[in-house]
């Protein structure tokens, strides 16, 4: 009976032996294991500026910082005296252009016709007159009864109402025809050159109302109105919330392998805490000025941050940038 008590005790020191030997080796386990970490990164989204080509003082503002947009919507529109100037300037440059193609293509006016029609007829009557008298003076020439210098005014004064005559032709015969065709050809380019230079304006008188790139929100607002911007300076920006991002710095020693195309789970706390997927789709390091962590003293080796960025899998309503997003990194991975 003695040897079974001891026996009995025996049994029981060793299971109570294991029991305790396996709890500590639990707790050991547990202590010893490395805990995952947490990396925060925070949500952006693609930005687009909205800038003029031509400068000005901002006369009025369509939409303001937070407002949704849509593409094509008018968001500022820009004072320009000098481009009105050059409008001004176009316009009257291309009317006078077309009142110079008018008349070489019309000819000239019925009363222009007609007075160098009167002037031809004249100097056929003086050259008839002319030639009479040529003709009297030979006659008396030939009979030697005037002088050689007489008959040789006469000639020389019939001769000129001739070459008069066939000017006056000559002009009357233009005012018919109107202008050469080389005149016509450019008078056509002058147009063409004008109406390319009301083009160009138009085009710059587009610029002065400045319109959304695309679909999204107005993030900031840069001038005031009445404030002076000049060409190409930013005036607003749109963030465009359809696309969107992730992005977290993580040292090197804690990217355990990750590669683009890997699938990551987040919580975002500003929406309560809701967990999404998103596929990583960028990893490069970061400036080592900025980002080098000497490590070396303790037996490790220096470490650098990568900048990684995942897209969500599909849209989260509510989202904007800024917002933290938290990703959980399991170091058993």
């Amino acid at each position: 009976m003695k040897q079974e008590k001891k026996n009995y005790n025996i049994l029981i020191g060793v299971a109570a032996l294991i029991c305790i030997v396996l709890t500590v080796s639990a707790v050991g386990y547990i202590v010893s294991r490395p805990k995952p970490y947490v990396i925060q990164g925070e949500a952006e989204a693609a930005e687009y500026r909205v800038s003029g080509k031509v400068p000005g003082r901002i006369e009025e503002f369509r939409a303001q910082e937070g407002q949704s947009v849509h593409k094509g919507d008018t968001l500022v529109i820009i004072d320009s005296p000098e481009i009105r100037s050059k409008i001004a300037e176009a316009a009257a440059a291309k009317a006078a252009a077309t009142a110079q193609k008018d008349k070489a293509y019309n000819g000239a006016r019925s009363e222009q016709i007609t007075g160098a029609y009167e002037m031809y007829q004249k100097a056929k009557v003086g050259e008839d007159v002319m030639k009479k008298s040529y003709a009297r003076i030979k006659s008396l020439h030939d009979q030697k009864v005037v002088s050689d210098q007489k008959y040789d005014e006469v000639l020389a004064q019939y001769n000129a109402a001739k070459a008069t005559t066939r000017a006056a032709r000559s002009q009357w015969e233009m005012a018919v025809k109107g202008a050469r065709q080389e005149d016509k050809d450019a008078a056509v380019a002058l147009v063409e050159r004008a109406n390319a230079a009301v083009e160009l304006v138009n085009s710059y008188l587009d610029e002065i109302r400045l319109t959304a790139p695309c679909d999204g929100v107005v993030a900031d607002i840069y001038p005031k109105v009445g404030e002076l911007v000049g060409q190409g300076s930013p005036i607003m920006t749109i963030e465009d919330l359809s696309d969107m991002w992730f992005t977290f710095n993580i040292r090197e020693d804690r990217l355990h392998n990750m590669q683009s195309g890997d699938r990551i789970e987040l919580s975002i706390p500003a929406l309560d805490g809701r967990r999404i997927s998103a596929t990583v789709y960028y990893i490069a390091a970061r400036e080592s000025y900025a980002t080098w962590k000497a490590t070396r003293e303790t037996g490790e080796f220096d470490t650098r941050t990568f900048e990684v960025r995942a897209r969500p899998d599909y849209q989260i309503a509510g989202l904007r940038p800024g917002m933290s997003a938290i990703m959980i990194v399991d170091t058993e991975r």
